[in-house]
């Protein structure tokens, strides 16, 4: 039903590399290959090469050269008059915003990468655009403005037999399951992202799939080493593939599931290497998330009860400004599991 999985982003003269090519082989070869485009005044071709380069650099958590790379792709692509290319260069830009936590940019420039995608004849695009709108929501708390959406991109993905966007829709299906409770419906989801990714041969989605299934198993089960089996296994293709951020995020689940299992000073650990992967990269959500984690593990170890609380109303405002709404709601579940909801902290 699936075939390989492939990589739309790596265009031009870039279709040889695989959707498990090294984000630092990407980086050198779109780099070398943009530069040559330049040269021979191909504006096209440096357009969709520098599409693989602004890629590699928002992968690689090299925030402001990403931000360099999108804009200066979208130019190209404009003055070679090829709207599919302005809309993929759109498409990376949104993306790179969401990673920011820029949320209303971001969903301004996935609407326009999806517009410019559908008039420039660009399924693909168009569909990554969509879904990036709908991760967007996913990720700020929106479930039932979004759920739909994933339905629809995840049935799109299934008549086209695309693995990697199946995989993709599957997993976001299955974190808003795994957010409001239905752990069983959530770990199938997961498990059948694994299933199809390690099938076609996509590395990263597996990684991410694997992350999936080890949260549920900790936080359904309680089987905490089963789960941190998964997420070294998961850490293992993040450091071959050089994917900061979900190593970042696989480390803060480590976190998690040592937080779950009682094992407070380590997990203590693994929120501070999260923590400071995270401000590297300058990627907000994660860094909430990891400080939310290590304000929590603390507290455990005996941190006095003031600045637990003025931790968490630090965290509560700057989610509550971020537009985080399920990220804001952790926090509140943290004053609540610390006894600190009547707790005014100025």
């Amino acid at each position: 039903m699936y075939g390989k999985a492939f990589a739309p982003e790596y265009q031009g003269t870039l279709t040889t590399l695989s959707v498990n090519s090294s984000l630092v082989d990407v980086l050198a070869e779109g780099t070398e290959q943009l530069h040559a485009a330049q040269r021979a005044g191909r504006p096209g071709e440096a357009a969709r090469c520098g599409l693989a380069v602004a890629e590699a650099h928002r992968r690689l958590g090299q925030v402001r050269d990403a931000d360099r790379a999108w804009k200066a792709s979208y130019r190209a692509a404009r003055e070679a008059g090829d709207t599919a290319a302005m809309a993929w260069a759109l498409w990376s830009g949104g993306t790179l915003a969401r990673q920011r936590g820029a949320f209303p940019l971001a969903w301004r420039l996935l609407g326009l990468a999806a517009e410019l995608g559908e008039r420039g004849g660009d399924v693909v695009v168009r569909g990554y655009s969509l879904a990036g709108l709908a991760e967007t929501g996913r990720i700020q708390g929106d479930y039932e403005a979004v759920g739909r959406l994933h339905e629809q991109l995840l049935a799109e993905a299934r008549r086209r037999g695309e693995a990697r966007h199946t995989v993709w829709a599957l997993e976001g299906i299955a974190q808003m399951h795994r957010n409001t409770g239905a752990y069983d419906r959530a770990y199938a989801l997961f498990e059948e992202a694994a299933e199809i990714s390690a099938r076609a041969e996509d590395r990263r989605g597996h990684a991410w799939a694997l992350r999936g299934l080890a949260d549920v198993l900790s936080v359904r089960d309680g089987a905490t080493e089963r789960a941190l089996d998964l997420l070294h296994q998961a850490e293992t293709t993040c450091r071959e593939m050089n994917l900061s951020s979900a190593l970042a995020y696989n480390h803060k689940m480590q976190g998690n599931v040592l937080y779950r299992a009682g094992r407070y000073a380590e997990a203590r650990e693994r929120y501070e290497l999260a923590l400071a992967e995270f401000r590297t990269m300058s990627e907000p959500r994660g860094e909430a998330l990891s400080r939310l984690g290590l304000a929590k593990s603390l507290a455990r170890l005996g941190r006095d009860r003031a600045e637990t609380a003025a931790e968490l109303a630090d965290l509560a405002r700057t989610l509550e400004r971020s537009g985080l709404r399920h990220a804001r709601e952790m926090v509140t579940r943290a004053r609540q599991e610390f006894g600190l909801e009547a707790e005014v902290v100025r």
